[in-house]
């Protein structure tokens, strides 16, 4: 393996050594706190823009397989990590994450220190980095990172979105490859606004024996009304909230027409829908650890986050929006619901994939709203 070096736009350096594919890569550096779960990350298009970082210092050990996909291929724009795994075992395994990455033509970087790297972002702020194996001037690829366009005010949806509609079939499957079946609702139409939705969202309502039918992110109110379906599924996604105007303006049109459910981006353009503004996070909430508090209940819920993003609590018309859900973190808005119309969102991810599964009674929140 060549040498290779990570840099962030204020010319924090680390080097490692690179596998994966060959190459330099840009994007805004984030860290995930997820013990396990990295193919699930890989895939999961709300990271296209950026360059993963995984806490956990080993990585790669039980391999990947075509099971745990979130999406079509990988999205992340690079990998650091502190050790990748020179095996993987899982019965489960098809290939090794190096092979993986290859095939897919993501840069990866090892031998890096992720302890160091995550207390740097956590107190600078998540900014703009890069993994070159080609480049060894320091300052050269620093002044490379400055000159390289932040995600803010940039449409990314439209890189991750589906170009044309289609039906999804496959639910949720146990080990042994047979279809999963959940709750006692059936025969519900759910469209999917697809902002960058993740599989495993699919699979759930595929397997509440929905009808699941996903449209591309530029889909108008009046198309997705032409499906006639039950409710309607904003989906998560990479970027800024506030870069898709249309988007929101869509969804403004939908809400007093039928249930409405937002997982992430989505919540966050509900949000906007109902009057809303976002604002960028310091660092971002991406893991499977994140404790939620539901306001109504008082329960806590350990969830899984990815967004960089949040939905401004005293933004929203208290006269129309109630505040379901609190991040126990650092008190950002995690979760709200209308007065009056049947709809409510989520900032984190009630599928999992990965994570805890704490948070799935969500799905049969939605079919029964329906």
């Amino acid at each position: 393996m060549s040498k290779a070096f990570l840099v962030l736009e204020d010319g924090f350096c680390l080097e490692g050594k690179h596998f994966g594919a060959e190459g330099e890569n840009f994007g805004e550096i984030v860290f995930n706190t997820s013990l396990t779960g990295y193919q699930e990350v890989l895939t999961d298009p709300s990271y296209k823009g950026q360059i993963v970082t995984m806490t956990n210092p080993l990585i790669g050990n039980y391999g990947v397989n075509s099971q745990d996909v979130e999406s079509k291929k990988v999205w992340v724009e690079g990998f650091v990590i502190r050790e990748k795994s020179r095996i993987f075992s899982s019965w489960r395994a098809e290939k090794g994450l190096e092979e993986y990455l290859q095939e897919y033509g993501v840069i990866g970087i090892e031998g890096i220190d992720t302890r160091a790297l995550t207390r740097h972002i956590r107190l600078q702020g998540a900014m703009k980095g890069c993994i070159s194996s080609l480049d060894g001037d320091i300052k050269r690829l620093v002044k490379k990172v400055k000159e390289f366009p932040s995600i803010v005010g940039v449409d990314l949806v439209k890189e991750v979105t589906c170009r044309e509609h289609y039906a999804w079939n496959e639910p949720l499957k146990d080990e042994q490859g047979n279809p999963i079946i959940l709750g006692d609702k059936t025969g519900k139409k759910v469209v999917i606004i697809d902002c960058g939705v993740k599989y495993n969202i699919l699979r759930i309502l595929r397997s509440f024996a929905c009808e699941v039918i996903v449209v591309p992110a530029s889909c108008s109110a009046e198309e997705i009304l032409a499906f006639n379906p039950s409710g309607v599924l904003i989906s998560n996604g990479p970027g800024d909230p506030s870069a898709v105007p249309y988007i929101v303006e869509t969804v403004r049109k939908l809400i007093s027409n039928l249930p409405l459910f937002g997982i992430c981006f989505g919540h966050q353009i509900l949000g906007q829908a109902l009057g809303g503004t976002t604002f960028k996070l310091k660092f971002g909430h991406h893991g499977g650890n994140h404790p939620v508090m539901d306001l109504k209940s008082r329960k806590v819920e350990i969830t899984t986050q990815n967004h960089g993003f949040c939905v401004d609590i005293g933004s929203l018309p208290e006269e129309e929006v109630e505040l379901t859900h609190v991040n126990l973190n650092d008190r950002t808005l995690e979760g709200i619901r209308h007065k009056k119309y049947p709809l409510f969102s989520i900032q984190y991810h009630p599928e999992a994939g990965p994570g805890p599964h704490d948070s799935r009674y969500l799905f049969q929140r939605f079919i029964d709203m329906i």
